[in-house]
């Protein structure tokens, strides 16, 4: 088994109802197992234009599936409730799922980057992550309490 780590975000609908509903979408998953949710926290979003404020989290699981069968659910749990991922775009979403971390890996293939290329800038993945695994260290990247002193 594999601890991987998941960021939640929505900007659309009943944010809080999507992401609870995510969450249960993966523990219902075969090969994955829920260890940990943080709490939701609603943040500024990063993007282009004027959009609706964010609730984020982050989840832990424990998984037997290879990163790229999990990133595979992940987008199809997003496309069950209307997410269509679109490359570059950083507009309003009902869901959205990104693979954080994935066990001590690093990767770096087409369409699947591992750890996260922006989870060391981004305060709201790193406070649920710190809260969700405390001295998680995030591969090539350092442990997480010291990215999250580092960003604004």
């Amino acid at each position: 088994m594999t601890r991987a780590y998941v960021g939640l975000g929505a900007n659309l609908g009943d944010r809080e109802r999507s992401l609870l509903a995510a969450v249960d979408a993966l523990a219902a998953a075969d090969g994955i197992e829920v260890a940990g949710v943080s709490s939701l926290r609603e943040t500024e979003p990063v993007g282009v234009g004027e959009q609706p404020l964010f609730l984020n989290g982050v989840v832990a699981l424990e998984t037997e599936l290879s990163a790229q069968e999990l990133l595979d659910r992940l987008v199809a749990i997003e496309q069950r409730f209307g997410r269509v991922r679109v490359p570059g775009e950083h507009g309003p979403r009902t869901l959205d799922l990104d693979l954080l971390v994935y066990g001590d890996e690093t990767i770096d293939e087409p369409g699947l980057t591992v750890p996260h290329p922006r989870l060391h800038e981004r305060r709201f993945v790193l406070e649920p992550l710190a809260e969700v695994a405390p001295g998680l260290v995030v591969p090539g990247r350092g442990d997480v309490e010291s990215l999250l002193t580092g960003v604004d």
